[in-house]
This record gives structure tokens, C-alpha cells and sequence, in this order.
């Protein structure tokens, strides 16, 4: 027998599994199970551990039930999961307990990421990053059977596969993206949209869950440039591929607002097409894409004036492709306040250009707006950025379409379009 290896802990990234002992065996590539740690998590999971798979926990050594799990299941699932294992792999089992703070200890003593990525595709080292987690309740299984990686991965994936029916598995960063490769992929895709429904794109701060799920995912969907940068930089550690929307784009100079342009809209369909293989669907929806802009060049083709007055700076691609004048009230970022400096410079040009119309938008106050508009005797009107779409109107059948064409019928009316 081959010298011993020391073991390498990992767990998978998305869904969490039985973590695997890793080592090497001659030239063959090993399962051996040197340690298998299933993590669980608060006292409820101890209880089931001291059921037929676990022996001896002393339950003092339990710490504080976490406010949630970490996958977003109830602890008992996780336990749950140990007693399988044990009864294939036929092992002992010891339960300890370790609690899990911000600047832990890796529980690994020798890493070899490089083999780890190569054997198990998306996972990682269980360690300090993972100090988040809180009152891991840790069971120790003390293995000595020898597997075949290949048996290994093979068991697993085909778990996998079957759950899934082999979909691919995109990770979008906000709706506009989320909805074009749901529309792409079809069928074929199982898409994640990290935004909620409901929530402003700029406000997103990713959970340990959504970081997990984008190194994980087979591919990551977002725009760079800061318009989301916890996502930005969750990407760059993603073992799947990680596509940047923005790159290649004929582009207006720091503003990321590209999917309110049909036409550069398009584009980012057919970039999303050639990453999911489904080059015939993103050419039906670019298709439908530049039907909807014949549809805004018809519209805003004859109209009285072209001024948009806007709650933020949203809306310059979609000015420079109709030739439509924009004055924003805030800046790109919907977050930032104008000072009273700023809307006294805003409700001048709106009376000196003749604008007879603030827009505002569904996921801003409109309060900004409202004081414009107030000010300058001008109405109030509703023009959506796209950058979400609240709960009630995905529940009403809203998507990207019927949003951009009531976009269009608020254009007309506020312009005076004939």
C-alpha cells in the first residue's frame, strides 16, 4: 500500500454534500477516505446526529442555533443527509463540535486546490472563508475504503444530471439578463436572477449563498464597469465561464443602461446565444428585438417635442438611438441625491425648454420627481428603466416587451407624439 496522504477537505459549493477526503495513490487518483466531514448546523441537527448515526455528542458543546441556514434548508436536512453515507461507505462514527468564527482556521492542514478544481469541478476549500457560517456542528467519519475518483464523480454527476435533466445552470446578475437567457436557453437553462424581484440592480450585496452560486453556476451573466461590483468580483472566481455583457459593446461612456437600446439589446442576446449554444433562439429574439425598435422609430417619429426630464441618468442609450434629448435630475446612479442647488438647475431648463412632463420610475421614490415637476407646473409619468420588475407585475405576465412598449406610450404621451 502506498504511503498515506494527508487529507484534503472540500465540500461542494452549491449544494452541500458529504465533503471527500482526497488523496493520491501512485499514478491512480483516489477517494480515500482518510475523513468525510458533514457539516451540520444548530442543536436541532445534533439531535438527529444522536440517532443511529452519531455516538456520544455532548450537546454543552453546541453553540447558538444560527438565525438561518447557510443553504437556505431546514439543519434537520443536513443531518439527514450523514446517515446514508455511513450505511454505504460502513463507517464509524464520532461526533465533535467546533464553532466557526471570521478569522478560523482553515480545517484543511495541506491544500492542493489545483486537484481539487481538476477532480471535483465546483468546489471548494472548507476554511476561513467560510467563517461566516456560525455553531457548524462537525461529524467526523473515520473511513477506510478506497474508491475510484472516476466512480466518484460519475455517481455524483449523474445524481446531479437526473435532478436537473442536464439543464445548464446561469447565473444572471438583474431581470434584463435573466430574462434574455431564459429566453435563449429555453428549456435547456435553469436561470437564477441574483436581483429580487422588487430591488434596485446598484443595491445588490451578494450572500455567502450567492457567491456560492456563482463560482458554481456553468455560466455567469453580468455587466461590468461597477454596476454591480460584489457580482463583478464573484466572477472572477467562477469555474464556470464569466461573461461580461459590456464587453464589445459600442458604448456611452459610463453608462451600463445598454438593454434599453433594442438594437444593442440584440447584441447582448446573440453574445448569450453563442455562450448557451443557442444560436437559432437568440436569433428569434434579436427577431423580436428589431421589430420593437421599428416600433419606438414609428412612435417618436413625429412628435412635438423631444425633452425627457428623468428621475436618474438611465435613459442615454435609449436617447441617442431615438434622438431624444435627456435631462436627468440625478446622476447614473440612482442612489445619488441632487442637492437643492441641483434641482433648481433642473426645474430652469425645464421651463426653459417647454417640457411638459417629469418621468419617474416604479423601484424609485418619486419624491425627486414630484418636487420638479411641482415646481415647473409640468405632470408626473412613469418610465421604467428595466432593471427590475416588482413581484405584482411579473404576477400580472409583465416582462421585458410589455415593459419597453408602456415605456413607448408614455414617451408619446409626454412628447406629444402624433
Amino acid at each position: 500500500m502506498p504511503g498515506r496522504h494527508e487529507a484534503v477537505l472540500a465540500r461542494d459549493a452549491v449544494e452541500p454534500r458529504p465533503q471527500l477526503a482526497l488523496g493520491e495513490l501512485d499514478d491512480t487518483v483516489a477517494l480515500r477516505a482518510d475523513e468525510v466531514m458533514v457539516v451540520t448546523l444548530g442543536a436541532a441537527a445534533v439531535a438527529e446526529l444522536t440517532g443511529p448515526v452519531g455516538e456520544d455528542v455532548d450537546d454543552t458543546l453546541v453553540g447558538e442555533e444560527p438565525e438561518r441556514p447557510v443553504d437556505g434548508r431546514e439543519p434537520e436536512a443536513l443531518a439527514a443527509g450523514a446517515q446514508p453515507l455511513v450505511e454505504v461507505l460502513g463507517g464509524d462514527v464520532v461526533g465533535l463540535s467546533e464553532e466557526l468564527g471570521e478569522d478560523s482556521r482553515a480545517l484543511t492542514r495541506r491544500t492542493e486546490a489545483g486537484f481539487l478544481e481538476q477532480a471535483l469541478g465546483p468546489a471548494e476549500l472548507l476554511g476561513g472563508s467560510h467563517g461566516a457560517m456560525l455553531a457548524a456542528v462537525i461529524t467526523r467519519i473515520v473511513l477506510t475504503l478506497v474508491l475510484a475518483i472516476p466512480l466518484v464523480v460519475a455517481g455524483c454527476g449523474g445524481e446531479d444530471a437526473g435532478a436537473d435533466g442536464g439543464r445548464m445552470d446561469v447565473v444572471a446578475g438583474f431581470y434584463p439578463l435573466a430574462f434574455a437567457a431564459q429566453e435563449v436557453g429555453g428549456d435547456r437553462v435553469e436561470v437564477t436572477n441574483l436581483t429580487p424581484a422588487g430591488a434596485e440592480p446598484h443595491d445588490v450585496e451578494l450572500s455567502v449563498r450567492d457567491v456560492e452560486r456563482v463560482r458554481s453556476a456553468d455560466v455567469v451573466l453580468f455587466l461590468g464597469g461597477g454596476f454591480q461590483p460584489s457580482l463583478e468580483e464573484a466572477a472572477g472566481s467562477a469555474a464556470g465561464e464569466a461573461v461580461d455583457l459590456l464587453a464589445g459593446l459600442d458604448r456611452v461612456e459610463g453608462d451600463p443602461h445598454v438593454w434599453l437600446d433594442p438594437v444593442r439589446f440584440a447584441e447582448v442576446a446573440e453574445r448569450i446565444g453563442a455562450e448557451l449554444a443557442a444560436g437559432a433562439s437568440a436569433a428569434r429574439l434579436s427577431s423580436r428585438l428589431g421589430a420593437l425598435d421599428d416600433e419606438f422609430r414609428r412612435g417618436l417619429a413625429d412628435c412635438e417635442r423631444r425633452e425627457v426630464v428623468t428621475a436618474h441618468d438611465a435613459f442615454a442609450y435609449l436617447g441617442e438611438r431615438y434622438e431624444l434629448e435627456l435631462i436627468p435630475i440625478a446622476g447614473v446612479s440612482p442612489e445619488a441625491e441632487p442637492s437643492a442647488r441641483d434641482l433648481e438647475d433642473v426645474a430652469d431648463l425645464v421651463r426653459l425648454r417647454g417640457a411638459t412632463t417629469v418621468f419617474v420610475e416604479p423601484l424609485l421614490s418619486p419624491a425627486v420627481g414630484e418636487t420638479v415637476a411641482r415646481e415647473t407646473g409640468a405632470e408626473t409619468a412613469v418610465l421604467d428603466p428595466l432593471e427590475g420588475l416588482t413581484e405584482e407585475a411579473l404576477d400580472r405576465g409583465e416582462d421585458y416587451f410589455s415593459v419597453m412598449r408602456a415605456n413607448l406610450a408614455a414617451l408619446q404621451g409626454g412628447l406629444g407624439c402624433r
